[in-house]
């Protein structure tokens, strides 16, 4: 008896294994499509003079097996829709307003060696931060969302923080979106750098870097503006 060789998979077949990366890598893109099923029409062609006697089968590196085939496909594929799975950047400027006195007051002293009302400027203190994000300067500007967290300051001389604190966006575009940002905040730089190293909702798969500036300083009563200018890259 004769075995008439079988063929791998069919033209359905190829499509249900790729038809969710379509969707995702054709999103808007009319040239993607069209070159996803110029791709397709090779594969299928290429696919259908392929046979698996029980020889190939035997090898899963030979041209002619499974897994050669789906191989070879995912890497064919992944060459044409890699372009579209770049990062895109996006760069923010906005205004934490930080405030440890007044009526406005945003920030209170958690703990300290020196006792509850020790300033900030001491080593060792821990303080908590709500403070409000704007974009602009004035605290009557547009507020767009909060920066919410901690600072501790972690320089001997007490010159020196360590801030890890999340902005969390209530309006504007970015509304329900957050970044996450850790550093140094060292308060005789005039220009401070600081990691961003995550984010949800818009920033999913974040990564980037932020500059801060002091804005406004009231040393005496302990209130301040900063200005963080902000470069993140993510899908």
């Amino acid at each position: 008896m004769t075995v008439k060789p079988r063929y791998f998979c069919g033209k359905s077949l190829l499509l249900k294994l790729f038809q969710p990366l379509l969707s995702f890598s054709t999103k808007n893109d009319s040239n993607m499509k069209a070159k996803y099923l110029d791709l397709h029409h090779h594969l299928y062609n290429f696919n259908t003079k392929l046979s698996l006697s029980p020889k190939a089968m035997s090898n899963p590196l030979s041209p002619s097996s499974n897994f050669f085939l789906i191989f070879t496909l995912t890497i064919l594929f992944v060459a044409y829709t890699f372009p579209r799975l770049q990062p895109k950047q996006t760069n923010l400027v906005f205004y934490v307003h930080n405030y440890l006195t007044g009526n406005d007051t945003s920030a209170i002293t958690v703990a300290s060696q020196r006792g509850p009302t020790s300033s900030i400027l001491h080593f060792g203190t821990m303080i908590a931060v709500d403070d409000p994000v704007t974009v602009g300067p004035s605290i009557e500007s547009k507020e767009i969302g909060r920066a919410q967290g901690m600072y501790v300051n972690s320089q001997l001389d007490g010159k020196g923080l360590h801030m890890v604190f999340s902005v969390i966006f209530t309006d504007g575009e970015f509304k329900g979106s957050s970044l996450e940002i850790q550093g140094a905040d060292i308060f005789a730089m005039k220009e401070r750098e600081f990691g961003i190293v995550s984010g949800t909702g818009y920033f999913r798969f974040v990564k980037g870097y932020g500059i801060m500036e002091t804005e406004f300083m009231d040393i005496a009563n302990l209130r301040a503006v900063l200005k963080l200018n902000e470069t993140v890259k993510h899908f």
